[in-house]
């Protein structure tokens, strides 16, 4: 018998549709899109260098990121890439971690893609770049 106020969340691959109560979108994980100053900063976090990263079994690792992907935070996501970017020097990556870095990466490409208003193969780019390179990009170039 009352009322509710409801997100209505697409889901790009599938086109489903996912209602999510505005009383509870805090709770379930539901944030804003990232703003320019955001995308520096995980551009910053992608391309850092001289990152450790824990020796622990893939499947610690494996574990620990998807968990860091679940929550939702562009900055956990941009851990993710960078940390797993920097152990695939290393040593090889698990199928799981490839699989891992690849969401990630996704993730984060199409939220940039969608608040620039760029296609996503060009942020792809970017970040392919980004996974080369010594230093972050500029203020500027993020903000394109």
């Amino acid at each position: 018998g009352t009322q509710e106020i409801f997100y209505v969340l697409k889901v790009y691959e599938t086109d489903k549709r996912i209602l999510v109560p505005v009383k509870k979108a805090n709770t379930c994980g539901m944030r804003h899109l990232m703003d320019t100053d955001e995308i520096t900063r995980v551009y910053e976090i992608v391309s850092e260098q001289g990152v450790v990263v824990e020796q622990q079994t893939w499947n610690r690792r494996y574990r620990k990121y998807l968990e860091m992907i679940k929550t939702g935070s562009a900055d956990d996501l941009a851990r993710v890439i960078r940390d797993l970017n920097t152990l695939r020097h290393s040593k090889p990556l698990s199928f799981g971690e490839k699989k891992i870095i690849e969401s990630a990466i996704d993730l984060l490409v199409r939220e940039i893609s969608l608040v620039r208003d760029i296609p996503e193969d060009e942020v792809l780019i970017e970040f392919k770049g980004l996974l080369e390179r010594k230093t972050p990009p500029s203020t500027n170039e993020a903000s394109q």
